[in-house]
């Protein structure tokens, strides 16, 4: 008869190379949507169409690592005719400095700067973009995050993608970046790429339809048809619960076929673990049963496991050595995928799966984060919930 030891070292075995499976799968995927981003662009090249106004808001919240390359990117848009409204909740934010930079640098373009500490409810992003939205000139609005890294025809591929029939919702995948190389960023790059995107791409193939906050596109109409930003203020992940409202009022979520990039600026271990433990508790909340099986993305974790209970078993290690090395295909694929290669990635692959499943059983506990100079509780959405001030059903948004 078995032992429970075997029995635990057979289960581990199987969930790692069950992962590792699901990384090359998700990896050939990107590598597919990377193919299909090409094509996209050289079809925007050969047709000639008339483009719609439209408005991007970016909403601030202090001069981060690469804040000025994040921003200048969204300036250089191939795109005709575009207004870009930042915003800021305090005349001491040190982005202004950056935006009036921007404005100097690019004359041509379309540029507000809204400067208003209005409050509106515990998520103080959607509280700047309420404040914003009245400068908004145009009919579609893009909300974008202040650290994504945009291709020139971004906008184009975001606009010709809510074109579609039945399209009420735009958002884009993000790969990270390093904002300075460091180990640390690097670490923190490796779960966005390495864990998140083949995981997102292996979500979509199943037919779930999430909205990833770095990128979140509709039209006027049918944001004030869900009842306006302030239906966002008081969730703080707002891409989850935009998304749980677009779906249901029947309308579609789809991912441009574009890539962009956002700037991983940790600087130190305990800040990475910080802020990952806020986006795997918000995340948590959103699915709890979605999260707990997404530990299949930690093959190495699951493998080393394995190890673990059987130590003097040949298989074991077999089972290591595979994992290791299916990990390492898929990282790489997934690396020449984003264009964006971490040295340290591969060699540290068993170091990431062990921090990410220490912040899942981390994310386990608690409720409350510390997010933007406030705590704020986390909590299940609940009848009663908004009402009582609690902020409810948080979602995927790497910038929660």
């Amino acid at each position: 008869m078995p032992t429970p030891l075997s029995i635990a070292a057979g289960f581990t075995g199987l969930v790692s190379v069950a992962g590792s499976l699901q990384a090359l799968i998700g990896a050939t995927l990107l590598s597919r949507f990377r193919r299909g981003e090409t094509a996209a662009d050289d079809a925007l090249r050969s047709i000639a169409r008339t483009w719609p106004a439209i408005t991007v808001l970016k909403p601030l919240h202090g001069d981060e690592l690469l804040l000025d390359d994040a921003l200048d990117s969204i300036c250089l848009q191939e795109y005709p005719a575009f207004q870009i409204v930042f915003g800021v909740q305090s005349t001491q934010d040190t982005a202004i400095p950056v935006v009036e930079r921007l404005k100097a640098r690019h004359p041509n373009v379309d540029i507000t700067l809204v400067v208003d500490d209005a409050e509106h409810g515990p998520n103080r992003k959607i509280g700047n973009l309420i404040n914003m939205y009245g400068a908004a000139h145009h009919d579609i609005i893009v909300v974008s995050d202040s650290d994504i890294h945009v291709t020139p025809n971004y906008l184009k591929h975001v606009v010709s993608a809510l074109e579609k029939p039945g399209t009420d919702l735009i958002t884009t995948l993000y790969a990270g970046r390093p904002a300075t190389g460091s180990l640390v960023q690097q670490l923190g790059a490796c779960q966005i790429n390495h864990n998140f995107l083949p995981g997102v791409m292996m979500s979509r193939l199943l037919g779930r339809q999430d909205c990833l906050g770095a990128t979140m596109a509709l039209t006027r109409q049918k944001l004030e048809a869900i009842g306006g930003l302030r239906a966002l203020v008081d969730h703080v992940a707002d891409d989850a619960e935009l998304g749980r409202l677009i779906r249901q009022q029947g309308g579609d979520i789809a991912i441009a076929p574009t890539l962009t990039h956002t700037t991983v600026g940790e600087q130190s271990l305990t800040e990475l673990l910080a802020h990952e433990l806020r986006w795997g508790r918000t995340v948590k909340n959103v699915e709890p049963l979605g999260y707990g099986l997404s530990s299949i993305q930690l093959p190495l974790f699951w493998a080393i496991a394995c190890v673990l209970f059987r130590p003097n078993t040949r298989l074991s290690w077999m089972i290591l050595a595979l994992t290791w090395f299916l990990r390492a295909i898929s990282a790489s694929m997934v690396d020449r995928a984003t264009k964006c290669p971490l040295p340290a990635g591969i060699p540290f692959l068993p170091v990431r799966d062990w921090l990410s499943a220490a912040i899942m059983v981390g994310s386990a506990r608690g409720s409350r984060v510390a997010w933007r100079g406030r705590t704020v509780h986390i909590a299940r959405r609940t009848k009663n919930s908004a009402a009582s001030g609690t902020t409810t059903q948080p979602g995927t948004n790497r910038s929660v």
